[in-house]
């Protein structure tokens, strides 16, 4: 006989990813390496679960400032990836927003030590490095790594653009 409270439900779970621009240093954007859930270890954006009834760019916005503490303006949809992790028993479809920092001076602060090692200013050409082996200390997490290999003109006209 099976326990039906013992039977999880497979379900594809919806991610939100945020290309935050890093004010101080043109054409760059914060990242930071996971910790304590899956990709632990590995190089991700700002971003989290999109909650029930919650809009795109009020996941965005919530998420960055809980895990950054940095307020974020122009928050727009640019692109989408579909991320199954059979390691992890896991998939997602990740929503990358892009966004900029309300403030010209703005720093992020790593507000979930447990989650995270630290932000750091990364290039568009640093995460590629990474994809390609040059970076042994370095990995990127599934949905980075897919945007990364995709390269998504969308994506580079933001980051190369005021």
């Amino acid at each position: 006989l099976i326990m039906m409270s013992t039977i999880q439900a497979k379900n594809v779970r919806v991610g939100v990813g945020v290309l935050v621009k890093d004010p101080n240093a043109k054409g760059r954007f914060f990242a930071g390496i996971r910790k304590g859930s899956h990709g632990a270890g590995s190089l991700s954006l700002p971003g989290g679960h999109l909650e029930m009834m919650e809009s795109w760019e009020e996941c965005a916005r919530r998420e960055v400032e809980e895990e950054t503490g940095l307020e974020i303006s122009d928050i727009n949809h640019i692109y989408i990836t579909n991320d199954p992790m059979p390691l992890e028993d896991k998939h997602y479809v990740t929503i990358f927003m892009s966004a900029k920092c309300t403030s010209p001076l703005a720093e992020p602060e790593n507000l979930e030590p447990d989650k995270c090692e630290g932000w750091e200013s990364f290039a568009w050409s640093d995460l590629q490095a990474i994809l390609a082996g040059e970076r042994d200390d370095l990995s990127l997490f599934g949905p980075l790594k897919n945007i990364v290999e995709q390269s998504p003109e969308c994506v580079l006209h933001f980051l190369n653009t005021e």
